[in-house]
């Protein structure tokens, strides 16, 4: 695991250096960077921080290069089949001098040229120069496991591992992009593959870039693809549960590959519980597993499940090594920090519960499996079963439901803080959807804030600047690209294209990274993905109002009753404590009316209005704060402080 740099005709060693060292969390094993004035082009740099997994010898040593110095690279993440991909090649006439995956990588590319990525099983972001071709290729895995921002204009190319390397070269423009916060007020976060900085975006997932002569090329290698509709789907249930089984438990052990301790995220939920049986399975040692959970008093009326009894028993189960962490953050404190480890502003509380429990784990471990995107695999989210709560929904009068229903529970309070607050939102967030159709209502239901909010909220200067523009675009893209799959199947795809990559599968890596740990997501092989995509009938995936229905089948055998009997907990976060106690004076004083009116994007007479309302339990505006709040932290971190 690791931070990389790569620069071509843009910046010289000594920023090359500094972009790589402010990474250093990614990397604290080991540093290394190499550059040149290549005639033509000019300055390209290569930069590496390394946190040692695989091969703890100096032969990990980054930059790799080439026997013949012709080829030079830096990588980041893991390549679970590099030895069977290390005997492909040795058998072509390879020699190997290293007992690690890097050196897989060059050769492969050697061997194969950009499509050895299509080879490659595991989470992966690449840079490597090729001195012959006079090109940079890099590279991202099949599901944007790994992060890789870019800035490319004037025939020069810059790119790396975090954001706020690239805002250390000369030139880089800090400028916010307006379209992407008004997707940031609408969904938490931006969508890839675009950014809050106007000049930087992320190579999007599943594809590799060359930059060449002054100009970049992208090509997708991979897309996930799901039968029509009309599909019939021919295995057994019990032969689908048992294949699952069977395919999964391999993922797992392929991915438990490491010459450091390997440990496991366990909550009470089927995923994180079926990765740990898994690992028990394959492991000769009692595997290291970690819950980490809140005082009772923070989690009243977050909709948060305290899950450690069960977790503890599962672990137990299995003959764990298990850490049941409560906690009680310094949540004043740790929020600044960890918006500078995430780059952009992303404000989903379940960052700081991320980093908690990393940092605990790091006491033991380095390595961590995560049971993320077994969601978007198997259906588990309450957003795919609320699309078919709202079919019967639907199913009422429309009179009924307009005049009588919606109207009856927007005007419910909120009982913010209270035993039902959770529920409260939630009935209110399907509720504003529920009359809308199919691929509105879904992306309804990840809007935390619409556009009639949004136009109350907005300054006269931001709103003129996004009139027009809609927020949704990449969402409905994605939903045209499998519109003749199952819908189920279409929302599972979006999620894979937009939710993972922008917010979960982002968190994890910043969060992961600023606790100097690797975490692994063995639901995420890509091989395994593709398979239950195109053999698992979506009518299996969410059964009676219950998702994940085949993997609960799969896993029955091996998983004590009480895992399969649970619903779904999030990994959720006290924001309306946090809100209410720890954060209550820094809100006061970031997003005072003098604060808000200085940085110009708000109106401050509507910001009041929302702490007001939330603070008075009229209304749950716990998420329309935090947004606020994070995004004014992210501002102070890198357009009034660049330096930090």
């Amino acid at each position: 695991m690791c931070g990389i740099v790569g620069l071509v005709n843009w910046g010289d060693q000594e920023r090359l250096g500094r972009m790589t060292d402010i990474q250093s969390h990614r990397g604290p094993d080991d540093r290394g960077t190499w550059h040149d004035q290549i005639e033509g082009v000019g300055f390209v740099g290569l930069g590496s921080r390394r946190l040692a997994i695989m091969d703890l010898s100096p032969a990990g040593h980054m930059p790799w290069r080439s026997e013949d110095g012709a080829l030079t690279l830096v990588f980041n993440g893991e390549i679970y089949n590099y030895k069977e991909l290390r005997i492909e090649l040795q058998k072509a006439g390879f020699c190997f001098i290293s007992a690690g995956d890097t050196e897989v990588v060059l050769k492969s590319y050697q061997h194969w040229g950009p499509d050895c990525v299509r080879r490659f099983k595991g989470m992966f972001a690449l840079a490597l120069w090729d001195q012959k071709r006079r090109r940079l290729f890099a590279a991202r895995d099949h599901f944007g496991i790994k992060p890789l921002y870019y800035s490319c204009r004037d025939g020069r190319l810059a790119l790396a591992s975090e954001l706020k390397s690239l805002l250390l070269l000369p030139g880089m423009s800090r400028s916010i992009d307006v379209h992407a916060l008004h997707q940031y007020l609408s969904f938490l976060w931006v969508p890839e593959p675009g950014t809050i900085i106007q000049d930087v975006v992320k190579l999007p997932l599943a594809h590799y870039a060359l930059f060449e002569a002054g100009r970049l090329h992208l090509v997708r290698y991979w897309d996930l693809k799901f039968p029509d509709a009309d599909n019939r789907y021919t295995a057994s249930e019990d032969e689908l549960a048992e294949e699952i089984r069977r395919r999964f438990s391999s993922v797992v052990k392929g991915q438990m590959l490491s010459d450091v301790p390997v440990g496991a995220f366990l909550s009470a939920g089927l995923d994180s519980s079926s990765i740990v049986a898994c690992m028990a399975e394959h492991s000769s040692k009692p595997v290291h597993t970690y819950t980490i959970a809140f005082p009772p008093e923070h989690l009243k009326g977050a909709g948060a499940v305290d899950d450690t009894d069960v977790a503890a028993r599962t672990a137990a189960h299995f003959g764990c090594i298990h850490k049941s962490i409560v906690v009680r953050p310094d949540t004043a404190d740790l929020l600044p920090r960890l918006v500078w480890h995430m780059d952009e502003p992303v404000a989903d509380p379940a960052i700081i519960t991320s980093y908690l429990v990393n940092r605990e784990a790091r006491n033991d471990v380095t390595v961590l499996l995560s049971g993320i995107g077994g969601d978007e695999v198997f259906g588990g989210y309450r957003k795919y079963l609320a699309h078919y709560l709202a079919l019967d929904y639907q199913r009422l009068p429309r009179a009924m439901r307009l005049r009588l229903i919606e109207p009856l529970v927007r005007n419910l309070p909120a009982f913010a803080g209270t035993a039902i607050g959770g529920y409260m939102r939630f009935a209110k967030k399907m509720l504003r959807s529920a009359s809308l159709p199919p691929q509105e209502r879904f992306i309804m239901d990840s809007v935390y804030c619409d556009e009639d909010q949004k136009r109350r909220l907005y300054s006269d200067g931001l709103y003129a600047e996004t009139v027009g523009y809609d927020p949704r675009h990449r969402h409905l893209d994605c939903f045209a690209s499998v519109a003749e799959s199952d819908f189920l199947n279409q929302m599972l795809y979006l999620d894979f294209q937009m939710f993972l990559p922008s917010l979960n599968l982002n968190y994890n890596d910043k969060m992961s990274m600023a606790a100097s740990t690797e975490v692994r997501v063995p639901f995420l092989d890509w091989e395994f993905v593709e398979w239950v995509g195109t053999h698992v009938d979506p009518a299996l995936k969410i059964r009676g109002g219950v998702g994940k229905h085949i993997l609960r089948k799969a896993m029955a055998p091996v998983l004590p009753p009480e895992v399969l009997r649970q619903g779904k907990a999030g990994f959720g976060a006290p924001v309306g404590h946090w809100l209410r106690h720890d954060l209550r004076e820094m809100v006061g004083d970031l997003l005072s009316t003098e604060a808000v009116t200085r940085r110009g994007f708000f109106k401050a007479a509507e910001v009041q209005r929302l702490c007001e309302d939330h603070y008075r339990g009229r209304v749950d505006n716990a998420y329309a704060i935090w947004q606020l709040l994070t995004l004014e932290l992210w501002c102070k971190s890198f357009l009034d402080a660049p330096s930090a």
